[in-house]
């Protein structure tokens, strides 16, 4: 299979990134510019306090990159409003094997960008993990993340979050600690669990697609997999938004819940509402178990003025619904508190 295209083109060519000067700095300003040639990891180091931007400029840069807790409230964005333009972009999957020898990467580990950072935002770029199972029979580990975020207040604004299997993982930097994400204007595809985790999560006007996959069964995935602790009443919240599909119809489970085994507690939640679900979600049956021992039924999954043929309520007691009452609790300012992220 070959290995997808995700930059589609940019003035002068493609261009990677590679050794090269450091990032430049805008003389009296907390700005970093990183261009083809520099990395964007060497920038994040470089940033020496709270409330620095990153600006990256187009390219295609071939990198991991990992933001620490310690560089709060940072901006990264790309140069231009097209998040096409500004692509990061690396292969790790679960079961890849790390250089020194010392094991495999795991789930969290073979993410492309992670961030522990409170405050963050990242705008008008692309993530991107075209790491491919084709092309790794050998590795039974398949999930690769394109983006791992577990910071209060992380922002996304017109980003693009490409991978396969749990492209982006929502989580929070304890088992007992709620971390607040939003998602607004983004794209997100894949297939298996693309969405999932542990954090109060809003997408807001946010389009998901499922990818098409070369398989006999089915389901062949799910959009959603939330990992909710049970004392935090706000799991993963999608409102306004859209799902398409790449596959055929009724291939697509809409979400499953995910127990993790070191958090069995855990109570997942997941509200779609006010978003148009096309024909590619199982209508007749959106939900799924990922074990028998936790059945979808007992989790807090709910809908609420959906649209389209993946949102047809033809066997209601498969798609529980919110009652109009039920509905104000599940808002992005209920689920946001007193932060109020500005686009």
């Amino acid at each position: 299979m070959r290995r997808r295209t995700v930059l589609t083109g940019i003035a002068g060519g493609l261009v990677a990134a590679g050794a090269g000067a450091g990032p430049a700095l805008a003389v009296g300003r907390r700005v970093l510019h990183v261009r083809p040639g520099d990395s964007v990891q060497a920038a994040v180091d470089a940033v020496t306090g709270p409330g620095w931007t990153i600006v990256v400029h187009p390219g295609r840069y071939r990198e991991v990159v990992n933001v620490p807790a310690a560089k709060a409230e940072l901006t990264l964005r790309g140069a231009t409003r097209d998040p096409r333009d500004v692509v990061i972009v690396y292969d790790n999957a679960n079961g890849t094997q790390k250089p020194d020898g010392s094991g495999t990467y795991g789930t969290a580990g073979s993410a492309t960008f992670t961030s522990a950072a409170p405050g963050l935002t990242v705008r008008d770029l692309t993530l991107a993990n075209d790491w491919l199972r084709a092309d790794h029979p050998e590795i039974t580990g398949t999930q690769a993340v394109a983006a791992y975020t577990y910071g209060d207040r992380t922002h996304f604004e017109n980003v693009r979050l490409l991978a396969h299997q749990d492209t982006l993982f929502v989580e929070t930097s304890g088992l007992d600690v709620f971390d607040r994400q939003y998602f607004h204007r983004c794209y997100v595809e894949g297939d298996v669990d693309f969405v999932f985790g542990r954090a109060t999560a809003v997408f807001e006007d946010c389009h998901f697609r499922t990818l098409r996959r070369d398989v006999t069964f089915t389901p062949k995935g799910m959009v959603f997999a939330p990992s909710t602790a049970r004392a935090n009443p706000h799991g993963i919240l999608a409102v306004r938004s859209r799902i398409t599909s790449a596959a055929e119809d009724g291939a697509y489970k809409l979400a499953r819940p995910w127990v993790p085994s070191y958090e069995t507690t855990a109570w997942p939640s997941l509200v779609v509402r006010d978003s148009r679900i096309g024909p590619g979600i199982d209508a007749v049956a959106p939900y799924t178990n990922m074990r028998e021992a936790y059945p979808w039924q007992t989790m807090r999954f709910r809908e609420y003025r959906n649209t389209g043929p993946g949102a047809a309520v033809t066997v209601p007691e498969n798609r529980p619904q919110l009652t109009g009452e039920e509905a104000q609790t599940h808002t992005r300012s209920a689920y946001l508190g007193d932060w109020r992220p500005r686009a």
